[in-house]
């Protein structure tokens, strides 16, 4: 399948590039777009990509592709926008978008968004031991913890081509285009304390949003939310499953630590399930789950692993969508659920604190 790329940034160098290049079964990258010409210079040359862009409405319009992956920072709104109407099939990484309204102006056409932990086997083998169980109806509670080091840290292994060559003045329009996107979303007066929160909820807590969408089902309701510490700091959201139980999320940016972790545990009557990943941009590191369960009035604990890689999976599964109709995981409909959870994240934590709160949030 011929597939074309916007963005050549971070997770595109250190996951699809090597990805993409040893899936040459799948996938023939035919395009690249970035809107630096170095960037999406150096990504093109390691994929053998012949056609290199700095502007998406003419990649899209020249062709001689059959799908797109949206993989630039930033909402994807509109360029998934662009390329659904243009008749591609689209894999656009996390979020979506920043508002409602940019999802409800998405035209029909075949959309997946990449949440790649769904994709990951020790998650899938969770699924089926929480179906064995009873499914949503048999949780007590999940409790989530994720321990963030810098972006820097967790990529000084991947030799990353910097992009400097973008106009400063259009990167200040684009950040002045985000920034209108936010206030739509949270109100004009929203502070920056209720803004940095969303953008945390929708860059990095939506991943664990996703998982509970496949564990219980999104959040019935936010109960509450804190943050404290230098930003981004720490962060803790609580609320109500919709089936039974409880779920909390406490996060954590902390420049220094040693190494990424996310711990996801669900606990029900008779023991409990517990996720352990380890940093995103690690191929083919392992998740650890591991099963808590009784066995003649004593514990048992059983470690399972599957070195296959999430992102992988999650591209065979955008190749099976787009050749053979097998639904994703997430589409545009998940995408939209994870976007209402974060807002009502942002309304929750500006009213405990008295803080303005409007636009779609309110």
């Amino acid at each position: 399948m011929k597939i074309a790329l916007v963005g050549c940034g971070a997770v595109t160098q250190a996951v699809y590039v090597p990805l993409l290049s040893r899936r040459r079964d799948l996938f023939e990258v035919t395009a690249v777009c970035d809107l630096s010409r170095t960037a999406a210079d150096a990504v093109g040359d390691r994929l053998g990509a012949p056609k290199r862009f700095t502007v998406v409405e003419g990649m899209l319009a020249e062709g001689g592709f059959d799908a797109v992956l949206i993989l630039a920072s930033g909402s994807h709104g509109e360029p998934v926008r662009q390329a659904l109407a243009a008749g591609y099939a689209v894999l656009c990484e996390k979020p979506l978008a920043l508002t409602r309204a940019e999802v409800e102006a998405l035209p029909e056409g075949r959309l997946m968004v990449g949440y790649m932990k769904q994709y990951d086997p020790a998650v899938r083998r969770a699924e089926e031991l929480l179906a064995e169980l009873g499914g949503p109806a048999a949780i007590r509670s999940v409790e989530v913890t994720v321990l963030h080091p810098s972006a820097g840290s967790q990529l000084a292994f991947a030799n990353l081509t910097a992009g400097r060559d973008v106009d400063p003045e259009l990167l200040a329009s684009l950040r002045a285009a985000e920034d209108a996107l936010v206030s739509r979303a949270l109100g004009d007066s929203a502070p920056d304390s209720v803004r940095a929160l969303y953008g945390v909820a929708l860059g990095s807590i939506c991943h664990d949003l996703s998982l509970l969408r496949r564990f219980t089902g999104s959040p019935a309701d936010i109960s509450a939310v804190e943050t404290w510490g230098p930003g981004p700091g720490s962060i803790e959201v609580s609320g109500t499953l919709p089936v039974s139980g409880r779920f909390s999320i406490r996060w954590h940016y902390l420049e220094d630590y040693t190494a990424y972790r996310e711990t996801v545990a669900i606990h029900h009557d008779k023991g409990s399930l517990e996720l352990v990943f380890p940093s995103p941009y690690l191929m083919n590191a392992p998740t650890t789950l591991t099963v808590v369960s009784g066995v003649a009035g004593a514990e048992s604990r059983t470690e399972w692993r599957d070195v296959t890689e999430a992102f992988e999976v999650q591209l065979a599964a955008f190749h099976a969508y787009v050749n053979e109709g097998e639904p994703p995981l997430t589409a545009a409909a998940g995408g939209l659920a994870d976007i209402v959870t974060a807002q009502s994240i942002a309304a929750c934590f500006a009213v405990q604190h008295d803080l303005p709160i409007g636009g779609e949030a309110a």
